[in-house]
C-alpha cells in the first residue's frame, strides 16, 4: 500500500497533514465498501500522537463505522470525498491530533465498547485540486476530529473521523 503524505507547517506552525494523491475519485458517489477495504491494511495497528504521547489504536470495528456510521452517510460532494481521501493520511493525522478533550460515554450502545469515555482530538489535512489537464493546481484545507473510544481494556481506539469542515480562505498553493 504505497501512500504520498507529507506533514508540513502552516505560517502558524500548526501541522497539517498534506495528501498528495486523490485515489477515491468522483464527488457525486463514494465507493464506501472500497474506502473500508482500504481501511482495513491499518487494523491491527498503533499510531502516536506527538502532542500527548497517547498511544491510539485501530480496531477491527474502525472501518465498518468510518465508512458506515451516521455521519459518513449525510455527507455529501467535497466533504465525502474529503473523507474518503483522508485515510491515506490515517497515521499521520493520528500523530499530529491536538487539543485532546474528553465527553463521558452517554448511549447505552456504547457501554461496553466505551466504558470509559470518549476522546476527541483535532486534527488537519489538505487535498490536492486538479485543473482541466489533470495538474495540481491548489491544496484544499480541512479540518476534523477524531473520535477516540476509551475501552474496558484501558486502551484507546480511533472509532470515527467527524465535524470534517473545509477552511475558507486562500487554500494551499502547489
Amino acid at each position: 500500500m504505497e501512500r504520498n503524505v507529507n506533514i508540513v507547517s502552516d505560517l502558524n506552525d500548526c501541522k497539517m497533514v498534506v495528501i498528495n494523491d486523490i485515489i477515491f475519485k468522483g464527488r457525486q458517489k463514494i465507493e464506501w465498501i472500497e474506502v473500508e477495504k482500504y481501511l482495513k491494511h491499518f487494523v491491527g495497528q498503533s499510531f502516536i500522537s506527538t502532542e500527548t504521547n497517547d498511544r491510539i489504536y485501530i480496531g477491527s470495528d474502525f472501518p465498518d463505522e468510518f465508512s458506515g456510521s451516521n455521519y459518513t452517510k449525510k455527507l455529501k460532494g467535497t466533504l465525502a470525498k474529503a473523507k474518503a481521501n483522508l485515510v491515506q493520511g490515517l497515521p499521520e493525522l493520528v500523530e499530529i491530533a491536538a487539543q485532546k478533550r474528553f465527553k463521558e460515554n452517554l448511549k447505552e450502545k456504547h457501554h461496553s465498547n466505551a466504558k470509559n469515555g470518549w476522546y476527541r482530538y483535532d486534527t488537519k489535512f489538505a487535498l490536492p485540486v486538479y485543473n482541466e489537464v489533470q495538474e495540481v493546481e491548489r491544496f484544499n484545507i480541512f479540518r476534523a476530529v477524531l473520535l477516540v473510544r476509551h475501552a474496558q481494556d484501558g486502551k484507546l481506539y480511533l472509532y470515527d473521523l467527524v465535524n470534517i469542515k473545509k477552511e475558507t480562505g486562500k487554500p494551499l498553493e502547489q
